[in-house]
């Protein structure tokens, strides 16, 4: 069994300095991986375009195998195996209360505990 991990941050990282991904990597390290999984869950911000693409474009740099969940385009993969698969769940701001009501009606906070 491996050690979890969570990092909580408000602001900071590709989001708001995509020019700058220190922390974004230093999240990396600590998994302990070579190429760790990113799951980038946007569902506070609506699932918004613009946010997964620039997770990509800073992702896609980094040692990683970057990927999203989208809860507001769902392909009906199984969310289970899709959440206990990943190394890192990164998770972008936005509004807390419509994501946890989503969050809650997909299953996914239970999921997330459970990775946890």
């Amino acid at each position: 069994m491996t050690e979890s991990i969570i990092v909580a941050m408000g602001g900071g990282g590709f989001s708001m300095e995509p020019n700058n991904l220190a922390l974004d990597q230093f999240i990396l390290e600590l998994t302990g991986v070579d190429r760790p999984r990113v799951c980038f869950v946007p569902t506070a911000s609506g699932d918004a375009n613009q946010y997964v693409e620039r997770f990509y474009e800073c992702f896609g740099a980094l040692p990683c195998e970057p990927s999203d969940l989208s809860l507001f385009r769902r392909t009906g993969d199984d969310l289970r195996e899709r959440v206990l698969a990943q190394d890192v769940i990164y998770v972008g701001g936005g509004n807390t209360f419509n994501m946890l009501t989503l969050w809650r009606a997909h299953g996914l906070d239970a999921l997330l505990r459970e990775a946890y």
